[in-house]
């Protein structure tokens, strides 16, 4: 699934999915098979009433996308997401790392590590040992 417009300056989801969208697979990631209906309560519960014909399309939008898949039970649409919200996040950053590295190299890289200096030391552990494992399949 690739998502085509990865908007820097939001934050979370955001980055991925407009303001609707973010809400609406929060709440599918956190209660999977809604129908339409289902969503649109739980979105007049967080704020604002939502209006059933949007939520419909903006729903019916991201199942063209590949997000989100429909089925039927009886004459009811569920809703679920095609994946997780980490198998999501871990895809799209992955993509975006590999679009950035064909695009800007060592460069990527280097800035990469120079926001290291602000991580948790676990991190830089895993780093170091993908770092040397990458190494030793290169000696091999």
């Amino acid at each position: 699934m690739n998502i085509k417009n990865f908007k820097y300056d939001k934050v979370g989801l955001n980055r991925f999915f407009g303001p609707l969208e973010s809400k609406i697979m929060d709440i599918l990631w956190s209660q999977k098979d809604l129908s339409i209906k289902e969503v649109q309560q739980r979105l007049d519960n967080q704020d604002k009433p939502a209006n059933f014909n949007t939520v419909m399309t903006v729903m019916n939008r991201l199942v063209e996308k590949g997000i989100l898949e429909k089925r039927l039970q009886g004459r009811l649409s569920l809703y679920s997401p095609v994946q997780s919200k980490e198998e999501f996040i871990e895809e799209q950053s992955k993509t975006l790392t590999e679009n950035l590295l064909d695009e800007f190299g060592g460069l990527v890289i280097n800035h990469m590590i120079d926001a290291l200096d602000e991580v948790d030391h676990s991190v830089l552990e895993k780093l170091e040992q993908k770092i040397q494992k990458l190494k030793r399949n290169h000696e091999s």
